[in-house]
């Protein structure tokens, strides 16, 4: 079984777009969205979560009224700001921390620490098989813990039904989150796009790759918007002796795909359509082995 994670330096280049087409194309696979923050794997796969499960982690602080003196300590010891003073003191969730200061000075241990609900996870039946996401609520921390969290499902899944593969949708960027979508991967897609902040990001995500060393491959996606700087990606790529398995050229049909709501490819055998059957084709020669049609 082997784990694939798709990523992108930054937001908008394709990345959940090329993992929805990567659905309809690969067999016997466990998908995973590990952009908690902001997931939206779930538009095109339209799933039909068999249970919604919390998610906690941290703590948040919480007066007992009725043993609150007003004495005042928690609202002097708090750097945050998250206590007030009416009555009794009152702690606001937004502003809490839960460093737990003021639930240790209380002298009338009238602060307790609840364990923090911030999000929901599920395990969800779509028509190209399952898959395991979450949604953190707005605001909320801890999004590398619940991308580990459901990577650990996933891969539990997965071996229950001898999966040939596991394909996750990771987070933008290279923070805490990605850095956790890319524990026990065999190999990482790099979604670009003919841009200078593209291509800038890009070379951030392979430095992420080299530093874990973790096989890396890229793609371009829309491509012929610029040629010429597509062709300087391309070369800098071979600098970093990094495989460019495709290019996607520009499709008016993905958006219509999009606002559909389904994932990109089906029933399309446009150029956009095709670029991308390859690109698998490859990535699946490549990493899981063996040939496909």
């Amino acid at each position: 079984m082997k784990e694939i994670v798709v990523l992108s330096g930054k937001g908008g280049t394709g990345k959940t777009t090329l993992l929805g087409s990567f659905a309809l194309l690969a067999d016997n696979k466990v998908m995973a969205d590990c952009d908690v923050d902001a997931a939206d794997l779930h538009l095109l796969l339209a799933p039909i979560p068999r249970k919604k499960n919390k998610f906690h982690t941290g703590v948040k602080a919480r007066v007992i009224k009725t043993q609150c003196t007003s004495c005042g300590t928690c609202k002097e010891l708090c750097q945050f700001g998250a206590v007030s003073l009416n009555g009794s003191a009152a702690i606001d969730p937004f502003a809490c921390e839960g460093c737990g200061v003021c639930a240790h000075f209380c002298p009338e241990e009238a602060i307790v620490l609840d364990e923090n609900y911030c999000g929901n996870w599920f395990i969800s039946d779509t028509d190209y098989g399952v898959l395991v996401h979450a949604q953190l609520f707005a605001g909320e921390e801890n999004s590398g813990k619940l991308v580990t969290f459901i990577k650990k499902k996933a891969r539990e899944l997965a071996e229950q039904q001898s999966a040939e593969s596991i394909l996750v949708d990771g987070s933008p960027g290279i923070g805490c989150p990605v850095i956790a979508s890319l524990s026990n991967v065999d190999a990482i897609l790099a979604v670009t796009e003919p841009t200078q902040s593209g291509w800038h990001d890009l070379e951030r995500v392979l430095e992420l790759a080299d530093h874990f060393k973790i096989q890396s491959f890229v793609c371009l996606n829309k491509w012929d918007l610029n040629p010429g700087m597509a062709e300087e990606i391309v070369a800098s790529c071979q600098k970093r002796r990094v495989d460019v398995l495709g290019y996607i050229p520009f499709d008016p049909a993905v958006v219509s795909s999009q606002l559909a709501g389904v994932p990109f490819g089906k029933d399309n055998n446009g150029p956009a359509a095709l670029a991308i059957r390859e690109i698998w084709k490859q990535l699946h020669g490549k990493v899981i082995g063996g040939k496909i049609d």
